[in-house]
């Protein structure tokens, strides 16, 4: 099937009593243990709305099986410590999200596991790789640069050495990238994003083999970050239009990256969609549509970015990402806030930086929101009436001494 009628009916749970289209929700966490092997229980992560779910992400990303979880970080962090432990090593890429990057450097001295970041390209990634190392991290696109890994080379390189891989592929989802088929071992989504998508939910999900399902789930059931029966409802219901939504979402990230890149006061444009965008061609190699997520940088001699936010209309300032309506945030003090200021530097996070989610508006409305918001900005700013009042006096002056 197509991706569009996977969405739709791929892992649906047809109740043979009332034969409902849709998955019954099933409120138990107490369930009949006679003449069965696996009774159902929530923190067993068994439950039929939770297999819905999975089957239906599984199906989209080409999975054998997987494990829903209650958020994002809860599926990436026990996919990594499902398969690094004390004494393994572990390479992360240093533009991974913030959560990822401040879960590793919080809490992986603590348990004995040795890391290394490593700049966002296969080269650096694989020559981070040591004897001890078990596992690699890496996404792409990244959040909030927008940067692009070569997965093939990274898979290609890990599987010879037997080091597992795991790739955060939210912000392409399974619509626009499925890295399985380019050889990575687990996939990992914060499906309060895209797989959500009504910034209703927070949840998250790891797909991979059985095998390694196995032992994510079996960590999973010691730590406990199950997700209810009704979010489940909610998500498996949001996966139906998972492929519209991202459709359009798709589109308008290119239009409105195309307008702000034509913008004198934006210094630069994050956008795999972009020819110019130095990941392009990799990109285009592995992602079918280039996503509804992009950055821009403002020109802060020309305005103040903080004015620039506070005078949109319809965009909403807001975290997180990836739902129907349009959101934009500064990576510096939300995703990134846990990141050391020297760290944001030096990957390129910036105070000027945004990060802009394209909802499924018309692409036009929030064109003109921009546009006006970055006018009025400009137009407002103290610093630069204050320039220009004391040109226009000084002009004035100029005018009454040729005068007399």
């Amino acid at each position: 099937m197509k991706k569009d009628t996977e969405c739709v009916h791929s892992g649906s749970y047809r109740d043979s009593v009332t034969r409902g289209v849709n998955t019954p929700i099933f409120t138990s966490s107490a369930y009949d243990y006679l003449d069965r092997d696996d009774c159902p229980y929530p923190r067993y992560f068994n439950t039929p709305n939770q297999d819905a779910v999975v089957r239906k992400i599984c199906a989209l990303e080409g999975a054998e099986d997987g494990v829903v979880f209650s958020s994002g970080m809860a599926a990436m962090s026990t996919a990594v410590l499902a398969f690094a432990g004390s004494g393994d090593h572990v390479v992360m890429m240093d533009e991974l999200y913030g959560g990822t990057h401040a879960f590793t450097t919080d809490e992986f001295q603590r348990l004995g596991i040795g890391y290394t970041f490593a700049p966002t390209d296969a080269e650096s990634v694989c020559g981070a790789a040591a004897e001890r190392t078990k596992v690699i991290v890496i996404e792409s696109p990244t959040n909030p640069l927008l940067s692009v890994i070569d997965i093939r080379k990274v898979a290609a390189f890990a599987r010879e050495r037997e080091i597992t891989t795991i790739i955060d592929n939210t912000f392409a989802s399974p619509v626009n990238q499925n890295p399985l088929e380019f050889g990575i071992d687990i996939v990992v989504h914060s499906g309060t994003k895209y797989l959500g998508g009504h910034s209703d939910i927070c949840c998250g999900v790891a797909v991979t083999s059985r095998e390694r399902a196995g032992r994510i789930r079996a960590l999973a059931r010691h730590l406990g970050g199950s997700l209810n029966a009704i979010t489940c409802y909610l998500l498996e219901r949001s996966l139906k239009t998972l492929a519209l939504r991202v459709g359009r979402q798709s589109d308008n990230a290119l239009r409105i990256a195309e307008f702000l890149k034509e913008q004198k006061l934006v210094r630069r444009v994050y956008y795999p969609g972009l020819p110019d965008f130095p990941g392009h061609e990799i990109a285009k190699s592995q992602m079918k549509a280039y996503g509804g997520m992009l950055s821009f940088e403002l020109d802060e001699r020309q305005l103040d970015a903080s004015r620039f936010v506070r005078r949109l209309r319809l965009i909403s300032p807001a975290v997180s990402l990836g739902g129907v309506e349009t959101t934009i945030c500064a990576p510096a003090v939300t995703s990134h806030a846990k990141v050391s200021m020297v760290e944001r530097k030096r990957i390129g996070v910036t105070d000027s930086l945004f990060r802009l989610s394209a909802g499924i508006e018309d692409a036009g409305d929030l064109i003109n929101d921009l546009e006006q918001a970055l006018r009025r900005a400009h137009d407002d700013d103290p610093q630069r009436k204050n320039t220009t009042d004391r040109r226009a006096g000084n002009a004035a002056r100029s005018t009454l001494l040729e005068s007399c």
